[in-house]
């Protein structure tokens, strides 16, 4: 039988951060900075002055006191107890507040600062269900997923009743590590008949290798497994994270092989946040996976991020085993989700930066089996 298997970032599964809405480059890490400087902060045992008036300082200036997202800023301190345990008071008038800090240092109050997010787009929404209706994939791995009840809904009410494709019978997702809560999730028709999860190596002792997971999913094709690995990569924002990467990719070659001792047949899928001639990328096909889009039959551009055209813009990877390489028979990658109108066209629906699907291309395979 022939079995379409995919990956796609679908991007907008997930409530986004309000700070990655902001166009300007500059302005937008300028928040992310100063949103890690504060969560650096109020982490401290103790406070000094210099702590406390900067504390103060970033408090106002992105209005993190206002629970009302419509009111507040990109940054928001959740203090959940009450008068007595609070980081700060805010006194003053609305449009000219005094933020007056209480606590002396971290145990004197109970809380976090979080970046503050917004609601997900139907139409961007829609279209990711668009770009995986076109695929009509048998599988499918899901990067940037809030939750398997976000990916539930999704399968039923998006893919199902608003777009008239049979939802898939199986859908599964494990939390990883990231706090943002973006997550790897799978679609399929095949029974998953087992699941592993990577959050907490190398060990629970040491700071996790992976940024999200690594989560194995074994489906079974008429009583023989395959294997997928899931991955996000550590992401390149502000060119960073190189290390990191290379990392995860050492850590995946070793799950990897040691998948190969269960069966011959694994998949590592996924937005791996690099481009083929990086040390990340190398390290896994120096393992002898190979990639859906150096098949011979694949002739379209050689990037998936963007409008694709450079091959350091390609950072989605569906690689397979020398097994179920040689069942590869055809290989694509969908990319009208992406808003890219002086290079190529979208879907119709697609008429704007925020109503496209995702700036990730889905890359798909079919594979006799």
């Amino acid at each position: 039988m022939t079995v379409r298997i995919a990956t796609f970032n679908a991007e907008n599964l997930f409530r986004r951060p309000a700070v990655f809405g902001i166009e300007d480059e500059a302005t937008r890490n300028g928040v992310l900075d100063e949103f890690n400087e504060l969560a650096a902060l109020v982490s401290k045992d103790l406070y000094t002055e210099a702590d406390r008036a900067r504390i103060a300082e970033l408090v106002r200036k992105h209005r993190a006191f206002e629970a009302d997202p419509d009111q507040g800023g990109a940054i928001f301190v959740n203090q959940t107890r009450g008068a007595g345990a609070k980081l700060f008071t805010v006194g003053g008038t609305e449009t000219d507040p005094v933020i007056t800090i209480k606590a002396k240092g971290r145990s004197e109050w109970a809380g976090w600062v979080e970046l503050v997010r917004t609601g997900m787009s139907w139409d961007a929404v829609r279209n990711t269900g668009r770009v995986l209706s076109e695929i009509n994939a048998d599988i499918v791995l899901t990067v940037e997923v809030e939750d398997r009840l976000t990916l539930a809904r999704f399968n039923r009410q998006v893919l199902g009743d608003a777009l008239g494709m049979p939802p898939y019978p199986y859908n599964m997702l494990i939390d990883g590590n990231d706090s943002r809560g973006i997550d790897i999730g799978v679609l399929s028709r095949f029974p998953l008949t087992s699941l592993r999860s990577h959050i907490f190596d190398p060990r629970p002792s040491e700071p996790p290798v992976f940024s999200r997971d690594c989560p194995e999913f074994e489906i079974g094709l008429d009583g023989t497994p395959l294997w997928i690995l899931g991955n996000h990569f550590k992401s390149q924002i502000q060119g960073a994270g190189s290390g990191r990467r290379l990392a995860q990719a050492r850590r995946v070659r070793e799950i990897y092989e040691e998948a190969l001792l269960r069966s011959a047949r694994i998949v590592v899928a996924g937005d791996l946040n690099d481009h083929p001639e990086s040390p990340p990328i190398r390290e896994l096909t120096d393992a002898g996976l190979r990639d859906a889009m150096t098949h011979p039959g694949y002739t379209g551009s050689p990037g998936t991020h963007g409008t694709g055209t450079r091959a350091h813009q390609k950072l989605d990877y569906l690689m397979f085993s020398p097994e179920l390489w040689d069942r590869v028979r055809a290989t694509g990658v969908e990319r009208r989700g992406i808003w890219a109108p002086n290079t190529f066209k979208s879907f119709d629906t697609v008429t704007s930066r925020p109503a496209q699907a995702s700036d990730h291309a889905a890359v798909y395979a079919d594979l006799d089996l």
